[in-house]
């Protein structure tokens, strides 16, 4: 299926000249609210609104002058869209954030306000989906998530904006996903996901991916703790077999990991040779703000973001240069 000159439009605007995806992440919601709560001494639900838009109208505000885009929900995001850099494109989210601790598939489900009309209207680029996945599960729990987003594709197909779709992996029978065990089976899922949401029935223009290993159990990484789930050649091997899964264009998230561990993944991706084309990343530039807003307020939090916050999307934007563009492998008309 050919990308619609007005979807080419939008994704123009999420990327740079060469085509590569350099974009900020600050649609978090319920991980932010516990971050803000646990850096003031507060109960989450004391959180309020303006605390959750200031913190994300400065994160945005001084970042997206060294991004291509910024990722935002609807709930608290729309001023820090509205002060984003001119440079920057925007994508909104349209999920529900989390799932319910006893809700062992983490089914997904939509914000009850939103459409994808109505992500249009507020300006965007791009729609966002973030959706749990293992190929592990039930076929019936897959079934149920592959309409889901057949629906969204459609949708987004119909109102011309792209359908950026982010899939994070975890284990059907609970296990840790940080452990050992998970980190052996975690290139089979993430396999997975790209090889079944790179099929043209789900309309998805960009898949959003984890990087298929975990760099603590990489011997002799940076992040290596001891325990071993691949050498190096074998991590290197594994970037290459997912990447070679997917048809259509796809970027790295940063999964909440370090500055230090992203970039060392984006090394990866690059001594592996994967055409990857960008990464939409978020904690990975601005965690450590969280507690410096909470216990310091607004005024500390933009002092970080303008030098720390700022070194750290720069070492992104470095290491994302030999990314290649999503042109090659969308469908241009």
């Amino acid at each position: 299926m050919s990308l619609s000159p007005g979807k080419l439009k939008h994704m123009n605007a999420l990327s740079n000249e060469a085509g590569v995806i350099a974009a900020a992440a600050m649609d978090q919601r319920g991980s932010l609210t516990k971050g803000i709560a646990a850096a003031k001494g507060i109960p989450q639900d004391q959180v309020t609104d303006q605390q959750m838009e200031e913190f994300k109208t400065a994160v945005t505000r001084i970042l997206t002058p060294h991004a291509t885009a910024i990722l935002l929900d609807p709930e608290w995001g729309l001023p820090a869209a509205a002060a984003r850099s001119a440079n920057a494109g925007l994508l909104l989210a349209y999920e529900k954030t989390g799932y319910e601790a006893t809700d062992k598939h983490r089914m997904p489900d939509l914000l009850p306000h939103l459409s994808a009309k109505r992500i249009v209207d507020m300006g965007a680029d791009a729609v966002k989906i973030l959706l749990y996945y293992t190929p592990y599960s039930p076929a019936d729990v897959n079934d149920i998530k592959h309409a889901f987003i057949e629906r969204i594709g459609a949708e987004c197909a119909a109102f011309d904006i792209p359908f950026f779709l982010e899939f994070v992996g975890y284990d059907e029978n609970g296990a840790d996903e940080k452990g050992l065990e998970y980190a052996k089976k975690k290139p089979s899922v993430v396999k997975g996901a790209m090889v079944e949401f790179s099929k043209p029935q789900y309309q998805v223009d960009v898949l959003k991916v984890e990087v298929p290993i975990n760099p603590a159990y990489v011997e002799g990484s940076r992040a290596f703790k001891g325990q071993v789930a691949y050498t190096r050649a074998q991590a290197l091997d594994l970037f290459r077999e997912c990447a070679d899964e997917a048809s259509k264009p796809f970027i790295y998230l940063s999964a909440g990991v370090t500055n230090e561990i992203f970039i060392e993944n984006l090394e990866f991706a690059a001594a592996s040779g994967t055409d990857y084309s960008g990464v939409l990343c978020g904690r990975a530039t601005w965690l450590d703000g969280v507690k410096i807003y909470g216990q310091q307020g607004l005024s500390a939090l933009e002092d970080w973001l303008s030098v720390q916050g700022v070194k750290n999307i720069e070492a992104v934007n470095e290491a994302v240069k030999g990314a290649k563009s999503w042109k090659l492998k969308a469908c241009i008309a």
